[in-house]
């Protein structure tokens, strides 16, 4: 990274795989200690042993009281939210937190039975 800090890392540079812009766009927005951060798909391209690392640290900023947005189709991310919401056909669906969602025995459900499934 010649320009440090600000190395471009977009999607239309070649020097960094899908993974390490991720966690580079990650890294960078914990820096930033923004109040409020945006992840979409934030585990997409990693290896599991950077999930983790990223799981960990989205863990550490919800400890900080930041609001943090994470549009997520793996759900174990997401588990330990305030609030999740389910969007279906493009509208909310469902709301709550993990616990209720999965008493209510809905699409979260149905979507986190199958995510079980697959992981064991």
């Amino acid at each position: 990274m010649n320009k440090r800090y600000d190395t471009t890392i977009g999607e239309n540079e070649n020097q960094f795989s899908g993974g390490e812009r991720q966690r580079l766009s990650i890294a960078r927005a914990i820096l930033r200690d923004s109040p409020i951060l945006l992840l979409d798909e934030a585990t997409a391209s990693l290896d599991i042993e950077n999930e983790l690392a990223v799981k960990n640290a989205i863990i550490n900023l919800l400890k900080r009281k930041k609001t943090v947005i994470m549009i997520a189709h793996t759900l174990s991310i997401i588990k330990n939210a305030d609030k999740i919401l389910v969007v279906k056909d493009g509208k909310i669906s469902e709301e709550g937190n993990h616990e209720e969602l999965i008493r209510k025995k809905g699409k979260y459900y149905s979507m986190w039975k199958a995510e079980e499934q697959l992981l064991h």
